[in-house]
């Protein structure tokens, strides 16, 4: 399974970096970069902007530690600490600095593809979290898409799934006349083409749930001959 990721190995010990690069890649990771020194490392990072950084902490020109506080000016890339260095203290001060997680030596090359895979499925959770559907306002009215929720002044309008639609759509165009015909398209289905009288009662029910006075509607108009609009102040 193709993970379609770049990942940059810096590790100054050639066998590892040879034999970390060779797993990955039948791992499915797409492109694997590698640097032996911290300055070689910073550079390919800024260069090829990669997923995520195999890092070792003892470097020939410096620690790993520095290159990841560098890192973490400018990126949340997930950093894989890789040490020698076995004490609790050092742990901690991977985590502490911005490190993702810390595997010590000598490893299993298996044991570390898995680790990053649980790094990128972390990263895969965490942004379907936070695509959190939007809160529509208008006027009035608000529409929390995730909850399906309409209310109105802050109360809460019990709506049926069809009537859902309908103000969803006119809420996200607010002032604006909706046509018939864009009404069947997202709410109905080309199968209630031309039964007007499948719209109408539904616009009379809405009506009868939003409006103050539902016989002299100030909110969802009819305009004669071509759709509906709702009518908020602040709207579009």
């Amino acid at each position: 399974m193709s993970l379609n990721k770049k990942i940059l190995i810096v590790e100054d010990e050639v066998d590892i970096s040879r034999l970390l690069k060779t797993v990955l890649l039948k791992e499915g990771v797409s492109e694997v970069f590698t640097a032996a020194t911290a300055a070689e490392g910073l550079d390919l990072f800024h260069t090829v902007k990669p997923d995520l950084v195999l890092l070792d902490i003892m470097l020939p020109d410096g620690e790993g530690y520095e290159v990841c506080k560098s890192i973490r000016e400018t990126s949340h890339v997930p950093i894989l600490f890789l040490s020698a260095k076995t004490e609790e203290v050092d742990k901690l001060l991977g985590i502490t600095i911005g490190g993702d997680d810390y595997i010590t030596k000598p490893f299993s090359p298996k044991e570390v593809a898995y680790r990053i895979k649980a790094q990128f499925r972390r990263a895969n959770y965490q942004l379907i979290e936070e695509k959190v559907k939007p809160v529509i306002k208008a006027g009035s009215f608000e529409f929390d898409e995730q909850r399906l929720e309409l209310t109105k002044n802050g109360h809460v309008i019990e709506l049926k799934p069809k009537e859902l639609g309908i103000m969803m759509l006119l809420l996200k165009h607010p002032n604006q006349i909706i046509s018939k015909e864009k009404l069947y398209d997202h709410v109905f289905g080309k199968e209630f083409y031309g039964s007007d009288n499948t719209v109408m009662v539904h616009i009379r029910s809405l009506r009868e749930k939003i409006e103050d006075d539902p016989s002299n509607p100030q909110y969802l108009l009819t305009v004669k001959g071509l759709g509906y609009k709702l009518t908020v102040k602040g709207g579009s």
